[in-house]
């Protein structure tokens, strides 16, 4: 079990915090967000309960921390120049995030919780893991093309199909993300063109 150090000089617990964060994800995988407990957190993490309510008041706080650590890492990518590949690469993580990654299935464990858990729902509002990793890829697409819609209208957009796909439980395999990243290119341009008065056929 890792210990915690206190005000001798040994070491702090950081290494104690990362071990929680890094079993969470693995725990809920096996045995559910209903059977998930502070107790076996701290059990797989291999350290004193007293330890993981140090940090967190409960299992969403845990799950929410781990899952937007890991979020940031894996909806991170590396921007091209061409907003259409730029937003293909973005869709295509968001998918192994969502629909493969530990960390994603802590994110829709937290998501279905929220539907009749006030707290959890808070929890959740208090950051937008995706929307934050979304904009990245979106402002200069939105800056270059001049378009009137906001950050958070393009973020939506371009997440929400997948998101919603994934979500009501659909296969990704039907998954089109290059179409998806086409299709937003192309609601961007038309933003444009009405912002400067021309009229565009849809």
């Amino acid at each position: 079990m890792v210990e915690e150090h206190g005000r001798s000089g040994r070491p702090r617990s950081e290494r104690a915090r990362t071990a929680v964060l890094n079993a969470v994800d693995d725990l809920l995988v096996e045995v559910g967000y209903a059977a998930l407990t502070m107790k076996g957190i701290a059990e797989r993490a291999g350290v004193g309960r007293q330890t993981v309510y140090r940090w967190w008041s409960n299992k969403a706080e845990v799950l929410y921390e781990a899952s937007a650590i890991d979020a940031r890492k894996e909806l991170s990518v590396p921007l091209s120049g061409d907003p259409a590949q730029d937003f293909t690469a973005y869709l295509d993580a968001l998918v192994k995030f969502l629909a493969h990654s530990d960390a994603g299935a802590a994110y829709r464990a937290l998501i279905g919780e929220a539907q009749h858990d006030p707290a959890v729902a808070s929890l959740l509002s208090s950051g937008d893991i995706i929307g934050e990793s979304a904009a990245k890829v979106v402002e200069p697409a939105l800056d270059a093309s001049g378009s009137d819609l906001s950050v958070e209208q393009a973020t939506a957009l371009l997440v929400g199909p997948p998101f919603f796909h994934i979500l009501s439980g659909r296969g990704v395999e039907s998954i089109d993300t290059r179409r998806l990243a086409e299709e937003f290119t192309r609601v961007l341009a038309v933003r444009r063109h009405q912002v400067r008065g021309v009229t565009v056929d849809s």
